[in-house]
């Protein structure tokens, strides 16, 4: 493993309960990612939105979770690579369904 941006990662409180934009727009996704760096919670790239990526080109925070649901695996955008994360963000309660 690479990744130069370990230290990065963060025990985080999930900002929603599915995508933060897709819920507020009422646009569906595929898979969920949160945010390592703050708990944002966006969709995945198989998405239409895309937002988990566009957070991370919009902030900088490079490291993602698999949460939908939570699958206990990272990726770091910078490093094009997976991380083995120290630990797993629990679900803030069920996650809506879209496809």
């Amino acid at each position: 493993m690479s990744c130069r941006h370990l230290e990065t990662i963060k025990t985080v409180t999930p900002s929603a309960k599915g995508c933060e934009e897709c819920l507020q727009t009422g646009d569906f996704w595929v898979h969920l990612r949160l945010c390592r760096a703050c708990g944002h919670v966006g969709c995945c790239d198989d998405s239409p939105n895309r937002h988990a990526s566009a957070h991370y080109r919009a902030t900088g925070h490079p490291i993602i979770e698999g949460y939908d649901p939570p699958e206990g695996w990272g990726w770091c955008y910078p490093d094009d690579e997976q991380v083995e994360l120290p630990d797993q963000t629990p679900q803030l309660g069920p996650i809506p369904r879209w496809v």
